[in-house]
């Protein structure tokens, strides 16, 4: 009995070092908070605010740009005779692979993925376990991947359009809530963000997909779901732990 135990904990404990590191997800060992202790007032921080705006800003252009790259690429691909017609297609799905699992790399923004804050707060009774979240979100990327390439091969094998830009436009929002709240640990913004970013836009992304190819559009709805059950964690989580104000405070390190 103590050997089957001890077998199943190692085999839970290298499915999580998997999937953490497939996600980039980083243990408190692995990461050592940047985090000090911090005297908050009540007065709003334009500062940090425009930060937030100018790196999403900033994100979406290098994701812009990217997809300009793929597009050209694509097209010498598909004119040269050279490569076989599902070379092209490999190439995108490789490049929605990389968007989807770590659209963060293109975001000027700290975007360290850790479970420390998670760990730390109070979370409601019903809240998942840590390990959910990299597994569900490896999930999401799967269907973000196939939903995109219907989309892209639907739209002619092009990356400049609608749909996709707001794909890129939701994977930024994504990102800058979870500087917010994972990195900065700012509670209260990460309410009204997580609902007007990556909650919102997921929606619209589904509805733009759906128009171009309802299969793409039906596979990638689970993500509105998980979505979903998010944004109401994080209200959840902002009442069980101060209710801070729901927008940036200004902050000041307090030294030892």
């Amino acid at each position: 009995m103590i050997i089957l135990i001890m077998t199943q904990s190692n085999d839970s404990g290298t499915i999580e070092k998997v999937v953490n590191t497939v996600m980039g997800v980083k243990t408190e060992d692995e990461n050592q908070s940047k985090a000090q202790q911090i005297a908050s007032t009540k007065d709003l921080d334009i500062k940090v605010l425009f930060t937030y705006k100018l790196g999403t800003v900033l994100q979406i252009g290098i994701i812009i740009l990217a997809f300009w790259g793929m597009e050209n690429l694509v097209t010498v691909v598909n004119n040269s005779p050279s490569f076989p017609n599902w070379v092209s297609t490999l190439f995108a799905g490789l490049f929605f692979t990389l968007l989807s699992i770590r659209s963060r790399i293109f975001s000027p923004l700290d975007n360290t993925r850790s479970r420390k804050t998670y760990d730390e707060i109070v979370r409601p009774k019903w809240a998942p376990p840590p390990l959910a979240f990299p597994i569900v979100w490896m999930s999401i990327a799967v269907l973000r991947v196939i939903s995109s390439l219907l989309v892209w091969q639907e739209m002619n094998q092009q990356f400049l359009v609608l749909p996709l830009i707001a794909f890129g436009v939701h994977l930024a929002l994504g990102d800058t809530w979870n500087t917010i709240f994972t990195v900065e640990r700012r509670l209260g913004t990460a309410v009204p963000v997580v609902i007007f970013g990556p909650w919102l836009s997921a929606l619209i992304v589904t509805a733009l997909y759906w128009q171009i190819n309802p299969l793409a559009g039906i596979i990638l709805a689970p993500s509105c779901v998980w979505l979903t059950v998010a944004a109401v964690l994080v209200f959840s989580i902002w009442q069980l732990n101060g209710k801070e104000p729901l927008y940036p405070l200004k902050i000041t390190p307090i030294k030892d």
